[in-house]
């Protein structure tokens, strides 16, 4: 699909001058009524289109937005997002569909000249994100990440603190996305169902045949078309643990990657783990360090946050500093991190009346940078060994604090979740070095890991590459 002769930011200008963004809202269950609800919450916005293959869906949400009256009500239906972007009076689309539409809405949204906000996480796969990334340079759109805490002027405190100095050298930025769920148990393969657009809804993703654990939200652990807790509810606390390293790093990748976990307790077709424990580690010593847990239980802690470790033992956890040693923070200058004021819907509007995507709260290259973090990871895990489940199983070397971290989950995963010690396996994932200049792997297991850079794809849906986007 091509440009349409006009880029985004001549386009922004022109539509600065007008009173509302005109949108579409791609996408309709889960993410996409929040933002819905989000959007016509805002005065200078009208959502002009509804997209989704599901026509009984579409149909719902297009008489909701009738029955509200108002500028809304005059929104209408497509099943084809690409339809949607032939139109010259749309400003911008969000994106709120499966894991695996969302690179490509952003690649053609930029070659249409349109703005986009993407749910997290902004890409399926480490190619296609620089793929996204390129369009949106080339282009000059705004893209925004739907990792809210980037809105969130409690969270943008904490960052504007820890990259200061204010708690001295911080060690290990760590994410938990510890949730409970249920285990999707099989649905056999039939036809979709005639409400269904299958084709659209598979979109570049290469599946055979359909079940019911695809539509409409258990796609997530099916890697074909998801990422995993890991780049689902844990895109938000990734996102957070890669902003607050230090600004050397900032817009770089990991130089090496491990994970290790399983899927326990559950026999069902699901795909990803449900628990897990990954460690990725940067060019000036700093760490990652994420956590996994979905298997619910008597006793079940909920974790969805980030914790910060520091050089002289002190720890920034839940946003409450706990000193070790007498250690205490710093008296020192703090750096503000900015950011655009209006929550993560007013955020972006704003940005797309000013055509200013670095006004965006969470842009693309923060997006593309903190994805890949879980994508490498991921890809770690999806390389890993059968070893049996007990302690051993998570060796570190001369990291100690890895250890412990890793022991926690695993006491867990034995008195919670009852997963018998040695009758059972965990996956450990190899460490991969990666070139991040290159943005490909290099070393021992490179050549396995880097046919999971790239996803196969439908040709209907195939993305340029970054050079000829």
């Amino acid at each position: 699909m091509g440009a349409l002769g006009f880029s985004a930011k001549s386009y922004g200008a022109i539509m600065g001058a007008n009173d509302r963004l005109r949108i579409a809202v791609c996408g309709l269950n889960g993410r996409g009524k929040s933002h819905i609800g989000g959007f016509t919450a805002l005065d200078d916005v009208e959502i002009a289109y509804l997209v989704d293959p599901d026509s009984q869906v579409l149909a719902e949400r297009l008489q909701s937005l009738k029955d509200g009256g108002g500028v809304h009500s005059r929104a209408q239906g497509e099943a084809d997002v690409r339809r949607v972007l032939e139109d010259r009076n749309i400003d911008a689309i969000t994106v709120a569909t499966p894991n695996h539409w969302h690179s490509l809405m952003v690649i053609w949204a930029a070659q249409a000249g349109k703005h986009c906000y993407v749910e997290k996480p902004a890409s399926h796969d480490v190619y296609e994100g620089r793929v996204a990334l390129a369009a949106a340079q080339k282009y000059g759109i705004v893209v925004q990440h739907g990792a809210q805490r980037r809105s969130e002027s409690g969270w943008a405190r904490q960052i504007s603190d820890i990259r200061s100095g204010k708690y001295g050298k911080m060690l290990v930025s760590h994410g938990f996305a510890c949730k409970p769920r249920a285990g999707i148990g099989h649905k056999p393969y039939t036809v979709a169902p005639a409400n269904l657009d299958w084709n659209l809804w598979k979109g570049p993703a290469v599946i055979d045949r359909f079940h019911e654990n695809l539509v409409h939200y258990n796609w997530h652990w099916n890697w074909q078309v998801g990422n995993g807790e890991l780049n689902n509810q844990g895109t938000h606390q990734l996102d957070v643990a890669y902003w607050a390293l230090d600004p050397e790093v900032a817009n770089t990748h990991p130089k090496r990657v491990m994970a290790m976990g399983g899927r326990f307790s559950w026999d069902d077709q699901g795909q990803t783990p449900n628990t897990m424990f990954a460690i990725a580690e940067f060019a000036n010593g700093q760490q990652v360090f994420f956590n996994v847990r979905n298997v619910n239980h008597e006793g079940y802690v909920h974790e969805v946050t980030n914790r910060f470790y520091f050089e002289d033992g002190g720890k920034l956890i839940d946003g409450e500093y706990h000193s070790h040693n007498g250690s205490q923070p710093r008296n020192v200058p703090i750096t503000e991190v900015k950011i655009t004021p209006g929550g993560s819907y007013g955020s972006f509007v704003a940005a797309c009346k000013a055509g200013d995507p670095m006004m965006a709260n969470g842009n693309m290259y923060d997006a593309h940078y903190s994805c890949t973090l879980g994508h490498l990871m991921n890809i770690s895990y999806r390389l890993g060994e059968k070893v049996p489940f007990n302690a051993k199983a998570g060796r570190f070397g001369d990291n100690p604090l890895a250890y412990e971290e890793f022991m926690k989950i695993h006491a867990i995963a034995r008195d919670g979740m009852g997963v018998p010690e040695d009758k059972a396996d965990y996956i450990v994932g190899p460490w991969l070095e990666f070139d991040g200049d290159a943005e490909h792997f290099v070393g021992d297991h490179s050549v396995e890991a880097n046919r999971l850079l790239y996803d196969p794809r439908n040709a209907e849906f195939d993305i340029p590459s970054p050079k000829s986007v």
